[in-house]
């Protein structure tokens, strides 16, 4: 059995201070889209707001660092 630990702070509107067992992350936005920022990378997350439905792509800090060295 594992223990799961998660905690959401609002600092302002729109702006969350995330913090889990694994790390903090910042998140950006509102219901319905939003972005966050993370020790993995970055999370964009857009749905319908009381629906259920959303779609989320993660981006790596890797892969934005290789696109920028691929422009120079």
């Amino acid at each position: 059995m594992s223990i799961r630990f998660y905690r959401r702070i609002r600092l302002t509107k729109g702006i969350t201070l995330n913090i889990s067992k694994s790390g903090f992350s910042i998140s950006f936005g509102r219901r319905g889209f939003h972005i966050t920022f993370g020790k993995n990378g970055i999370r964009i997350t857009t749905g319908i707001p009381g629906t259920g439905v959303y779609s989320t792509k993660q981006i790596d800090y890797k892969e934005i660092k290789s696109k920028f060295k691929k422009g120079k």
